[in-house]
């Protein structure tokens, strides 16, 4: 029900031979994988933008003068650390566009009502595991916050309108940088976002929520890898106490918003 999609295909071979029999105005590739490029770089268009094959890498092909912030975050871990514009804006320019605040567009339209004050989304994707807040914080947390607010632990894992609706049951979500962070942006919803490996900087909030990173005894912070050479992680060193005093302040905010 999204009306900016008229089509959507699944990534596979037999649908790659089929999409290079058509033309197209434009082709926007925002994978680097140069398998990926190479496919993009098939598909007949008067206008290619984002990613192209470039000799065994990935490159930008489209040569605006912005695009250069997504080409050094790429190439370089160290760039990335030092930036402080959102992915919105960064892919915006390499497209050549402006970016102005727009907001997510989430066409699926949950059909769960609000029943919770917390949601802990606190599951993280196998690849970058290092974002995870450990479980004993969230136990502890949940300790000092379930006698003032409802709490539900994530659901949904195996379904992503499941997920969701999940989401949107709930009040405000406690998160790391994983994708329950923007369902709830994408939501309106109140968040509170935990950052460790990666920066808080390239995720827009919208004025929806705040965030928290560890105060850990490493220069490494955030490394912007997805593995840990650390003894003890950064996420830990975000404490239950610290955030149970950022989930009030937020949720403060919510019950203002539904009294306006």
């Amino acid at each position: 029900n999204n009306k900016y999609v008229k089509e959507i295909f699944i990534y596979s071979p037999s649908v790659m031979q089929k999409l290079k029999k058509r033309k197209f105005d434009i082709v926007i590739n925002l994978e680097k994988l140069p398998e990926v490029c190479l496919f993009a770089d098939s598909i007949k268009a008067k206008q290619n933008l984002g990613f192209r094959f470039n000799g065994g890498d990935a490159g930008i092909h489209n040569h605006h003068e912005k695009s250069k912030k997504l080409i050094e975050i790429i190439q370089s871990i160290e760039e990335r650390r030092k930036n402080r514009y959102s992915w919105q804006k960064i892919l915006a320019d390499a497209l050549g566009k402006e970016w102005s605040g727009e907001d997510y567009i989430l066409s699926y339209r949950p059909d769960s009502q609000v029943k919770y004050d917390i949601g802990f989304n606190w599951t993280t994707g196998n690849k970058w595991k290092n974002k995870a807040w450990p479980k004993t914080h969230w136990e502890k947390l949940e300790n000092l916050i379930k006698d003032k607010y409802s709490i539900s632990w994530q659901q949904g894992l195996h379904s992503i309108e499941e997920y969701i609706n999940w989401v949107n049951s709930c009040r405000l979500i406690v998160t790391a940088d994983t994708l329950g962070l923007h369902v709830a942006l994408a939501l309106k919803k109140r968040v509170v976002a935990l950052f460790g490996p990666t920066p808080p900087s390239e995720i827009h909030l919208y004025n929806r929520g705040s965030f928290l990173i560890p105060c850990a005894p490493y220069k490494c912070v955030p490394c912007c890898i997805p593995i840990c050479i650390q003894e003890s992680q950064c996420m830990e060193y975000i404490l239950p106490e610290q955030v149970k005093e950022r989930v009030e302040y937020e949720f403060g905010k919510c019950v203002s918003a539904s009294t306006v």
